[in-house]
């Protein structure tokens, strides 16, 4: 039996696939390669195609024996689906849709889907709960949103059950050193930090100093890539053990500032990363921190490379080898 992983070129999606590699499973891999990369699968068998191509992934699946999809293929910008939400209700909730569609005619009845904390928008508390209020203060987030309530109404009416895994920031690389982060535009603040410890950038903009927070700038969760892709598959295992429809969160449980890991990362690329003050970004909370004790005990699962040191370690090493990221 294979796991079907959409989105399985991209980043998290390419660390999932190398990790149930590694764990003997059987992979079979859908990515439209507009923003994914070629090079970063490592193995199993690659579709390279549209999920919202019906008749495409219908062969995909007759052509596999799949029992279980894990599921990252989604636009994934905040700003640009402000922008052009368009692209992302067609992308994100239409391909979904075709997804549960082409699943349920074929019999798979378990999805784990990489859903995001933004479908929480301003936290009520921190941490944050899967209990939580869900109020999304971007299209970007209500899209997640609403692909997780779609399956929710699929699990009633056909009894696909599905896990969704909320979580913030993923970051690191995959430490043997073969794949890492390269998106265009890049967006994540550890690889922009560091496209400046390698010269391609003069400064790191800090989006305000005056929050309420230790040091003024914005608290967030980071997560090594590779612990994510674990609880991925942990999911997977829970569903195959015959587990029910749940949502977790995921998260290092502490957070740190963004003047943390600028400090954090001069340490470990010895490199002054200048840094400069600029005017809050609409819509930044202060501090977004998520909860994943429902996950470390129904799911076993726990970060182990929590250490900030370590995950920006990682990413450098990829960075450095990889000045220009896959450059397909």
């Amino acid at each position: 039996m294979a796991v079907l992983v959409t989105g399985g070129a991209g980043y998290i999606g390419s660390h999932t696939v190398a990790e149930l590699l590694e764990r003997g499973e059987e992979v079979v891999i859908v990515d439209s390669l507009q923003q994914g990369h070629r090079e970063a699968v490592l193995g199993g068998k690659l579709y390279v195609g549209d999920l919202r191509d019906k008749a495409f992934l219908g062969k995909v699946f007759e052509e596999n024996d799949i029992d279980a999809v894990i599921h990252f293929a989604a636009s994934s910008l905040v700003g640009e689906s402000m922008k052009d939400p368009g692209k992302y209700y067609h992308n994100n909730v239409y391909g979904t849709l075709c997804l549960l569609e082409v699943m349920n005619e074929h019999q798979v009845k378990r999805i784990v889907f990489s859903s995001t904390a933004a479908t929480y928008g301003e936290p009520e508390q921190v941490p944050i709960l899967e209990t939580d209020r869900t109020l999304p203060t971007n299209a970007y987030g209500e899209t997640k949103l609403a692909m997780e309530n779609m399956m929710k109404w699929f699990d009633t009416a056909h009894g696909i059950q599905y896990i969704s895994l909320r979580y913030f920031n993923a970051a690191g690389a995959h430490e043997g050193g073969r794949i890492g982060e390269d998106h265009d535009p890049e967006t994540h603040l550890i690889p922009i930090i560091l496209q400046v410890a390698l010269g391609k950038r003069a400064h790191i903009s800090v989006f305000g100093d005056d929050y309420a927070t230790p040091d003024g700038t914005c608290i967030r969760d980071y997560i090594h890539v590779t612990d994510l892709a674990d609880a991925h598959i942990r999911a997977v295992g829970k569903l195959r053990e015959g587990g029910a429809s749940r949502v977790y969160n995921l998260g290092n449980g502490k957070g740190f500032s963004v003047n943390e890991v600028i400090e954090i990362a001069r340490r470990v690329t010895g490199h002054p990363i200048p840094a400069v003050i600029e005017p809050r970004r609409a819509g930044d909370p202060a501090s977004l921190v998520a909860s994943s004790e429902r996950a470390r005990t129904e799911l076993g699962w726990a970060p182990q490379r929590d250490s900030l040191e370590r995950i920006i370690a990682s990413a450098w090493a990829w960075h450095q080898a990889r000045p220009d990221g896959y450059n397909d």
